[in-house]
């Protein structure tokens, strides 16, 4: 496994929807400052050139703060950057084939809703899923919520480190305490935020306070 359960507790997934004054870059730097453990860029305008110069400052950025970019889907882009990683869909590249493309050493994340896709997933390499929804969402109006428990039975089944997805903000994120889950994905909630870094730092102290416990703080 390529990946430690730390670097998913605040795992935050770029929309250029909420840029607005900041460029993405400065957002993400914020969001970096405020403690965000992971950066998923999910990002599809501009050409391919346009695409692989924006990862490439990213991920400088990104490899400055000792945390891993991972590139949603797009596994040949992933591959040309260097990328620490993707994150694939149940319609996207599969895990296995992401794999030969990456080599062992990066980290793959696939999307999973039911034990049956968690178990595929698993089989064909994936370091950990994203599940969801958690919440009903507007960044992907098609995403049906799953019911909490699903978490913990994904988990029982295969094992992986999960992170939660969907709809998760300030207000409703201390729902998943228990769920077993291992950190949160989160879009909106982080960079709509007017104060990215304060934002990132109020939410990385929630969820590490589910562990510390565990952790044995």
């Amino acid at each position: 496994m390529n990946i430690i359960k730390e670097q998913l507790r605040l795992y935050a997934v770029t929309d250029r929807t909420w840029t607005k004054e900041q460029t993405l870059y400065e957002q993400v730097e914020a969001a970096l400052m405020g403690g965000v453990t992971m950066v998923q860029l999910r990002e599809k305008h501009g050409n391919r050139r346009e695409r692989y110069e924006e990862a490439k400052r990213l991920l400088t950025l990104c490899r400055s703060y000792r945390v891993p970019l991972l590139i949603n889907d797009d596994v040949e882009l992933a591959a040309c950057l260097d990328a620490d990683g993707v994150h694939v869909g149940q319609k996207d590249m599969p895990a296995d084939k992401a794999r030969t493309l990456l080599g062992r050493d990066k980290i793959i994340g696939v999307s999973a809703k039911t034990v049956e896709q968690a178990g595929i997933a698993k089989e064909a390499g994936a370091d950990y899923l994203g599940v969801g929804a958690a919440f009903a969402t507007g960044t992907k109006r098609d995403a049906s919520v799953i019911p909490h428990n699903q978490y913990q039975a994904i988990k029982e089944a295969v094992g992986l480190p999960i992170v939660a997805i969907g709809g998760i903000t300030k207000e409703n994120i201390n729902e998943l305490r228990s769920t077993g889950v291992d950190g949160v994905a989160l879009v909106s909630a982080i960079f709509a935020a007017e104060h990215i870094e304060d934002t990132c730092r109020e939410l990385r102290s929630v969820v590490d306070s589910w562990f510390a416990t565990k952790d044995g703080v």
